[in-house]
């Protein structure tokens, strides 16, 4: 196996938008699409294992496991609203090949269902962040750039490391439109007020009016989560140590 897609169904969607939330700084992506989910009842459809997860799974007090994995979930909009897929997950792939394979295998699931728009998450790490914190932007074209920078956004100037910057040039080249918001975090912890920020960009980009108030409860159990993994401990450290170890984090 290097990357395994099972799909319990497919769904048929109208002009739908495929939102990206794997974890990375501050986790900023992780808690929005958890966020996402909850609020609109999103139905999972798939699940991706894939060979470059990290090779470990973590017991549950009932005496099970719990392995790294990615899932897809879907929600039809309502009147007027495009539909969304929102690709979740509690890791990302540690190798630069295990990377770019589950961009292309989540990029042609996407196609097949109709995408024709990708978004992708995360966090810029500051030394300091200023209240309300910056959002910067990346986009595929121009006039998807025009769009985003309206919405109150910054331009993005340097790199955008992991899925959060690969999708927005694989996409590119699959002929879909794709743009990255990237939001001012000190990135130590599950930052809920970076993803609220994130949040309202998406809100408005999307037409919807998803409710914030909820935020702060996935931040809580996004965290719940990556200590479970042993991912928040190992942030702390990453300082220290060098950005190598853990690359997927953005």
């Amino acid at each position: 196996m290097v990357c395994l897609v099972e799909m319990h169904e497919k769904p048929k969607l109208q002009d739908p938008v495929l939102i990206e939330g794997l974890p990375g700084i501050g986790f900023v992506a992780n808690i929005a699409a958890l966020h996402l989910i909850r609020e609109l009842q999103a139905k999972r459809f798939a699940e991706i294992h894939s060979s470059a997860f990290q090779d470990l799974a973590v017991t549950t007090e009932g005496g099970g496991t719990r392995s790294p994995i990615n899932e897809l979930y879907y929600s039809k909009g309502k009147t007027g609203e495009r539909d969304i897929v929102i690709w979740y997950g509690n890791t990302q792939a540690l190798t630069t090949f295990g990377q770019y394979e589950l961009c292309d295998r989540v990029l042609e699931i996407a196609k097949d269902l109709g995408c024709k728009y990708v978004i992708t998450l995360g966090g810029f790490r500051q030394e300091e962040v200023r209240t309300p914190p910056q959002i910067y932007c990346a986009a595929s074209d121009r006039e998807t750039l025009e769009k985003v920078l309206n919405l109150g956004t910054k331009i993005m100037v340097g790199q955008i490391f992991g899925i959060a910057g690969i999708m927005v040039g694989l996409a590119r080249l699959r002929g879909v439109k794709s743009f990255s918001l990237l939001v001012d975090t000190l990135g130590t912890y599950p930052d809920a007020e970076a993803t609220r920020c994130t949040l309202s960009i998406l809100n408005k980009f999307m037409d919807m009016n998803i409710d914030l108030a909820g935020v702060t409860s996935a931040a809580e159990e996004t965290k719940k989560i990556l200590e479970s993994f042993g991912l928040i401990r190992n942030i702390g450290e990453e300082k220290k140590k060098g950005e190598q170890q853990f690359r997927w984090f953005i």
